[in-house]
């Protein structure tokens, strides 16, 4: 299939995304109120630039990761290969368990979609963007907004959307130490014990049912977790004393976002908590002489939006 671009610059704006929830590991995903914007101009010279987050850090080449996202759209339409200028304006930190990486390939393959008024289906983008990389927990709700709940059957991905409570708010807790996912990933134990198993099954359960039925008071206990959390805690000590912080502050649930290095405490708007779980995290950080900064953030409802077609924003 081979079809012309309809426009010839497209800017999308794309949210940050907070995996695992606690239990829910390589499947339960929520989308956040801070985004990443990316400009997308037909034609060339090829040339990407980074503005914000990742300036002068991330690959302005053939392998940067929008241009590769771009280019398996393209290559869908019958254009691989395809010249274009990219421009990016980044709110989400690099290596901080927000999905940077899932905002760069939605918001790049949702922009190349655009140029050609959308042919790709949403279905497919997302088998795209599970596709590239490699597991659908934060490309899912970058896409499709909201909390979702994502899985693989054989090369078929699966999203289903769960109902959150309206008046949930997320403090994270957001360290200057990155951590990459690679190696948070070779700390996991290749297997797990039935205990372990069924620990995780019925905290993710619980979770859903918790968000899905507004009853805050199940996600102390719904966000625990056996399978990623206490592995990842022997090369990130202060998580621990983090959780612990946000605990004593009031917090609702607490868990690492991600492979971490983020934080995140859940409260609700009623409770007027989300400031002091803020202060009192950090000021654990402080202590331990681990530098970072908290904000308060809200699930966002949508996920990758358009912002402008064939005219500059």
């Amino acid at each position: 299939m081979s079809k012309t671009p309809l426009h010839q610059t497209v800017t999308v704006r794309v949210p940050a995304t907070s995996a695992n929830l606690g239990p829910g590991f390589d499947c339960l995903g929520m989308a956040l109120g801070m985004w990443n914007r990316i400009r997308l101009r037909w034609g060339g010279p090829t040339a990407i630039t980074v503005h914000g987050d990742g300036a002068g850090h991330l690959r302005t080449d053939s392998s940067n990761l929008m241009y590769r996202a771009a280019q398996l759209i393209f290559a869908e339409l019958g254009h691989e290969g395809a010249e274009v200028r990219i421009e990016t304006w980044q709110d989400i930190p690099l290596s901080r368990g927000l999905g940077s990486s899932s905002a760069a390939i939605v918001g790049a393959m949702v922009a190349a979609n655009a140029l050609f008024d959308f042919p790709v289906s949403p279905p497919r983008l997302l088998q795209l963007a599970t596709d590239l990389e490699g597991h659908p927990d934060n490309v899912a709700p970058a896409l499709l907004g909201g909390c979702v709940v994502a899985v693989r059957d054989h090369e078929k991905v699966l999203a289903a959307p769960i109902p959150l409570p309206t008046d949930l708010q997320c403090v994270v807790f957001i360290p200057e130490m990155p951590l990459a996912t690679k190696k948070a990933r070779s700390v996991l134990a290749p297997q797990l014990s039935r205990a372990d198993a069924v620990f995780n099954i019925g905290r993710a359960a619980l979770l859903v049912a918790a968000f899905a039925t507004d009853h805050p008071e199940y996600l102390g206990i719904a966000t625990q977790d056996m399978l990623h959390q206490p592995a990842r805690q022997t090369v990130y000590p202060e998580m621990k004393h983090l959780f612990a912080a946000a605990r004593k502050a009031g917090a609702r649930g607490v868990f690492l976002s991600g492979a971490g290095s983020s934080v995140i405490a859940l409260t609700t708007k009623g409770e007027h908590r989300a400031m002091t779980i803020g202060y009192e995290m950090a000021d654990a950080a402080d202590k331990l002489r681990f530098p970072g900064a908290f904000r308060v953030l809200e699930p966002s409802a949508v996920g990758a939006q358009v912002l402008a077609l064939g005219v500059e924003d």
